[in-house]
């Protein structure tokens, strides 16, 4: 590995592909530089090169073995940014986000993901569906990297996401928060839809393969589950988060609704 890239895995990240490049430029975070590849200038590449001209940020023109050589991920269509590390957040500042939207604390808890790609497109979905924040653990699972970044389509730069050392501890601090927990698990006989999942909400997610941990399990205020009727009997982690997470965003709008007609 050349010198260049040694340090930039140490002291810095990257944010690759066209998409998660312009979210990143829209967001106003810090952008150390934009490599492109050299003969790149059409489609969204100009927009991209306009908009960080008009930020100030230095772009560098590579041939494309040399980004190749940079990149992280396959596809990383002809362009990657240079940013400092993802600035990770405490869960105080999550349940403050809430407080600013004025709104019930809407969060995803993580309990083991390890699968870059889900992560992304867990924080994705978590984005558009308006959750203020995601815990996840520092120890055996992903964190953000420009895999994860890319897998979001840049949601990363606008969702809040706290990295802790213990799970469980972090899910005692929502409860004491006012949150109610609610687990997803297969052994449950409670389905989904027949949760309250409106008001001050945590929603924990587990490992792809093993689930939530007994631990985690316990510390949930309730548990709930998803039908099967093929002969899979499981979905994707982000799959499944992603249709639990949308139950509670349509409770929640139909509680709004109902308030406004009374």
């Amino acid at each position: 590995m050349k010198k260049e890239n040694i340090e930039q895995n140490q002291y810095q990240d990257q944010v690759e592909g066209r998409n998660s490049v312009l979210e990143l430029l829209e967001s106003g975070k810090d952008i150390n530089k934009i490599y492109i590849t050299r003969g790149e200038k059409h489609g969204s590449i100009n927009k991209i090169i306009a908009k960080a001209k008009e930020r100030k940020i230095v772009i560098v023109e590579k041939d494309k073995r040399q980004m190749q050589e940079i990149a992280q991920t396959e596809n990383y269509q002809g362009v990657i940014a240079i940013v400092p590390p993802f600035s990770y957040c405490e869960i105080e500042d999550i349940l403050e986000e809430a407080n600013r939207r004025n709104e019930d604390a809407f969060v995803i808890i993580l309990d083991g993901i390890e699968d870059p790609h889900n992560l992304g497109s867990i924080i994705r979905t978590a984005e558009t569906a308006g959750v203020h924040g995601i815990i996840i653990p520092k120890r055996r699972a992903a964190s953000v990297n420009s895999t994860v970044n890319k897998a979001s389509a840049g949601a990363v730069e606008h969702m809040k996401i706290a990295r802790v050392n213990n799970i469980s501890e972090s899910i005692q601090k929502l409860k004491d928060a006012g949150l109610w927990i609610c687990g997803t698990d297969v052994r449950t006989e409670n389905y989904y839809y027949n949760q309250d999942l409106t008001g001050p909400l945590g929603i924990v997610i587990g490992n792809e393969g093993s689930g939530m941990s007994e631990k985690v399990r316990k510390n949930c205020d309730f548990l709930v589950k998803i039908p099967m009727k093929g002969k899979v009997t499981s979905l994707n982690a982000s799959v499944s988060g992603g249709i639990v997470i949308y139950e509670a965003v349509k409770q929640r709008l139909l509680k709004t609704i109902d308030k406004i007609k009374k």
